[in-house]
Protein backbone atom coordinates (compact mmCIF):
# COMPACT_ATOMS: atom_id res chain seq x y z
CA UNK A 1 0.00 0.00 0.00
CA UNK A 2 3.01 2.34 0.92
CA UNK A 3 4.49 1.36 -2.54
CA UNK A 4 1.32 2.77 -4.43
CA UNK A 5 1.03 5.78 -2.47
CA UNK A 6 4.69 6.92 -3.25
CA UNK A 7 4.02 6.05 -6.93
CA UNK A 8 0.67 7.91 -7.31
CA UNK A 9 1.96 11.16 -5.58
CA UNK A 10 5.23 11.08 -7.58
CA UNK A 11 2.94 10.92 -10.85
CA UNK A 12 0.55 13.33 -9.44
CA UNK A 13 3.66 15.79 -9.36
CA UNK A 14 4.57 15.18 -12.30
CA UNK A 15 1.63 16.49 -14.11
CA UNK A 16 1.48 18.98 -11.72
CA UNK A 17 4.66 19.98 -12.94
CA UNK A 18 3.40 19.62 -16.75
CA UNK A 19 0.15 21.20 -16.33
CA UNK A 20 -0.06 24.07 -15.11
CA UNK A 21 -3.07 27.01 -15.55
CA UNK A 22 -3.26 30.56 -16.07
CA UNK A 23 -5.08 33.55 -14.73
CA UNK A 24 -7.95 32.79 -17.23
CA UNK A 25 -7.89 28.93 -15.26
CA UNK A 26 -7.13 27.05 -18.91
CA UNK A 27 -4.85 23.87 -18.60
CA UNK A 28 -1.29 24.65 -19.86
CA UNK A 29 1.29 22.22 -20.35
CA UNK A 30 4.68 23.42 -19.67
CA UNK A 31 8.44 23.01 -20.52
CA UNK A 32 9.82 19.21 -19.20
CA UNK A 33 13.74 19.82 -18.52
CA UNK A 34 15.81 17.20 -18.13
CA UNK A 35 18.22 16.77 -14.83
CA UNK A 36 21.16 18.84 -16.77
CA UNK A 37 18.78 21.16 -17.91
CA UNK A 38 17.91 20.44 -21.36
CA UNK A 39 14.66 21.59 -22.69
CA UNK A 40 12.64 18.45 -24.52
CA UNK A 41 11.15 18.81 -27.72
CA UNK A 42 7.40 18.58 -27.10
CA UNK A 43 6.51 15.39 -29.61
CA UNK A 44 2.96 16.97 -30.72
CA UNK A 45 3.62 20.64 -31.46
CA UNK A 46 2.38 20.33 -34.77
CA UNK A 47 -1.84 19.81 -33.02
CA UNK A 48 -1.08 22.84 -31.12
CA UNK A 49 -2.47 26.34 -32.32
CA UNK A 50 -0.53 27.18 -35.39
CA UNK A 51 0.12 31.39 -35.71
CA UNK A 52 2.09 32.00 -38.89
CA UNK A 53 4.26 30.87 -41.41
CA UNK A 54 6.57 33.10 -42.96
CA UNK A 55 9.06 32.73 -46.25
CA UNK A 56 12.52 33.96 -46.37
CA UNK A 57 12.06 35.82 -43.66
CA UNK A 58 15.73 37.38 -41.86
CA UNK A 59 16.49 39.90 -39.50
CA UNK A 60 19.62 40.66 -40.29
CA UNK A 61 21.74 41.18 -43.30
CA UNK A 62 22.83 37.60 -43.71
CA UNK A 63 20.25 36.58 -46.14
CA UNK A 64 20.59 33.11 -47.95
CA UNK A 65 20.85 32.88 -51.46
CA UNK A 66 20.01 30.14 -53.41
CA UNK A 67 18.03 28.90 -50.58
CA UNK A 68 14.48 29.24 -49.88
CA UNK A 69 12.81 28.23 -46.55
CA UNK A 70 9.44 28.92 -44.79
CA UNK A 71 9.22 28.85 -41.15
CA UNK A 72 6.18 27.78 -39.10
CA UNK A 73 4.95 28.89 -35.82
CA UNK A 74 2.73 27.23 -33.51
CA UNK A 75 1.97 27.74 -29.58
CA UNK A 76 0.91 26.13 -26.76
CA UNK A 77 -3.13 25.42 -26.60
CA UNK A 78 -3.11 26.79 -22.99
CA UNK A 79 -1.16 30.00 -23.84
CA UNK A 80 -2.92 31.05 -26.68
CA UNK A 81 -6.00 30.94 -24.89
CA UNK A 82 -4.55 32.80 -22.23
CA UNK A 83 -3.18 35.37 -24.79
CA UNK A 84 -7.01 35.55 -26.85
CA UNK A 85 -8.02 36.98 -22.93
CA UNK A 86 -5.35 39.31 -22.03
CA UNK A 87 -3.03 40.22 -25.01
CA UNK A 88 0.21 38.99 -23.31
CA UNK A 89 1.56 35.30 -22.66
CA UNK A 90 1.52 33.56 -19.21
CA UNK A 91 4.28 31.98 -17.43
CA UNK A 92 5.22 28.63 -19.18
CA UNK A 93 4.58 29.51 -22.51
CA UNK A 94 6.05 27.45 -25.32
CA UNK A 95 6.16 28.56 -28.94
CA UNK A 96 7.77 26.41 -31.59
CA UNK A 97 9.17 27.19 -34.87
CA UNK A 98 10.02 25.00 -37.21
CA UNK A 99 12.02 25.14 -40.40
CA UNK A 100 11.05 23.71 -43.43
CA UNK A 101 13.29 23.63 -47.22
CA UNK A 102 10.80 25.24 -49.95
CA UNK A 103 10.33 23.75 -53.38
CA UNK A 104 8.73 25.15 -56.24
CA UNK A 105 8.78 21.74 -58.81
CA UNK A 106 6.99 18.88 -58.34
CA UNK A 107 3.51 17.26 -59.01
CA UNK A 108 1.42 19.43 -61.13
CA UNK A 109 2.79 22.90 -59.34
CA UNK A 110 3.91 25.51 -62.35
CA UNK A 111 4.80 28.35 -59.93
CA UNK A 112 5.18 29.32 -56.54
CA UNK A 113 7.01 27.75 -53.86
CA UNK A 114 5.61 24.81 -51.29
CA UNK A 115 6.98 23.75 -47.99
CA UNK A 116 9.48 20.07 -48.68
CA UNK A 117 8.97 17.64 -46.24
CA UNK A 118 12.79 18.17 -44.98
CA UNK A 119 12.84 19.96 -41.49
CA UNK A 120 15.86 22.02 -41.82
CA UNK A 121 15.72 22.88 -37.93
CA UNK A 122 13.36 23.40 -35.16
CA UNK A 123 13.93 26.40 -31.87
CA UNK A 124 11.21 26.52 -28.98
CA UNK A 125 10.89 29.56 -27.15
CA UNK A 126 9.89 29.54 -23.41
CA UNK A 127 8.65 32.02 -20.83
CA UNK A 128 9.61 30.44 -17.65
CA UNK A 129 10.34 32.51 -14.62
CA UNK A 130 12.20 29.96 -12.27
CA UNK A 131 13.80 27.88 -14.35
CA UNK A 132 14.99 30.89 -17.03
CA UNK A 133 14.55 34.09 -15.46
CA UNK A 134 12.01 34.82 -18.17
CA UNK A 135 11.94 33.98 -21.80
CA UNK A 136 15.09 31.73 -23.31
CA UNK A 137 15.60 29.86 -26.43
CA UNK A 138 16.40 26.19 -27.30
CA UNK A 139 17.47 24.87 -30.72
CA UNK A 140 17.19 21.80 -31.39
CA UNK A 141 19.10 19.04 -33.81
CA UNK A 142 16.98 16.66 -34.79
CA UNK A 143 14.73 15.58 -31.64
CA UNK A 144 17.12 14.99 -28.84
CA UNK A 145 16.97 17.67 -25.93
CA UNK A 146 18.41 20.69 -26.59
CA UNK A 147 20.62 22.93 -24.25
CA UNK A 148 19.45 26.72 -23.95
CA UNK A 149 20.89 28.97 -26.41
CA UNK A 150 23.36 31.20 -24.24
CA UNK A 151 22.08 35.01 -23.60
CA UNK A 152 24.98 36.36 -25.44
CA UNK A 153 22.94 35.60 -28.92
CA UNK A 154 22.34 37.94 -31.00
CA UNK A 155 18.08 36.56 -30.84
CA UNK A 156 18.20 37.92 -26.93
CA UNK A 157 18.71 41.52 -28.13
CA UNK A 158 16.50 41.27 -31.17
CA UNK A 159 13.57 40.19 -29.66
CA UNK A 160 14.08 42.58 -26.52
CA UNK A 161 14.65 45.20 -28.82
CA UNK A 162 11.32 44.76 -31.16
CA UNK A 163 9.12 42.23 -29.99
CA UNK A 164 5.62 43.66 -30.67
CA UNK A 165 4.51 41.89 -27.35
CA UNK A 166 6.36 40.10 -24.47
CA UNK A 167 9.53 39.35 -26.31
CA UNK A 168 7.24 37.80 -28.70
CA UNK A 169 7.26 38.99 -32.31
CA UNK A 170 3.55 39.03 -32.44
CA UNK A 171 3.34 41.74 -35.42
CA UNK A 172 4.36 38.89 -37.65
CA UNK A 173 1.08 37.08 -36.02
CA UNK A 174 -1.66 38.33 -38.34
CA UNK A 175 -4.92 36.77 -35.92
CA UNK A 176 -2.49 38.02 -32.59
CA UNK A 177 -1.62 41.94 -33.39
CA UNK A 178 -5.10 42.86 -33.48
CA UNK A 179 -5.58 41.45 -29.98
CA UNK A 180 -2.59 42.64 -28.30
CA UNK A 181 -3.55 46.60 -30.23
CA UNK A 182 -7.20 46.02 -28.52
CA UNK A 183 -5.70 44.99 -25.15
CA UNK A 184 -2.92 48.01 -25.26
CA UNK A 185 -0.28 45.44 -25.07
CA UNK A 186 2.14 46.17 -27.76
CA UNK A 187 5.85 47.14 -26.52
CA UNK A 188 6.72 50.65 -26.38
CA UNK A 189 9.55 49.77 -28.76
CA UNK A 190 7.02 48.67 -31.61
CA UNK A 191 5.22 50.98 -31.53
CA UNK A 192 7.66 53.57 -31.49
CA UNK A 193 9.31 51.33 -34.96
CA UNK A 194 5.93 51.60 -36.00
CA UNK A 195 5.29 55.06 -36.34
CA UNK A 196 8.54 55.60 -37.71
CA UNK A 197 7.74 53.61 -40.68
CA UNK A 198 4.88 55.95 -41.66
Amino acid sequence: MKTKTIALTTALTLLCSIALSDSTGTPLRGPVYTDDGRLTLPEDYREWVYLSSGFDMAYGPLAMSGHHMFDNVFVEPGAYKAFLATGTWPDKTMLVLEVRGAQDKGSINKTGHYQSTEVMGREVHVKDAAHLEGWAFFGFDGTKPAKMTPRTADCYSCHANHAAVDNTFVQFYPTLLPIATAKGTLSAAYKAESEGRK
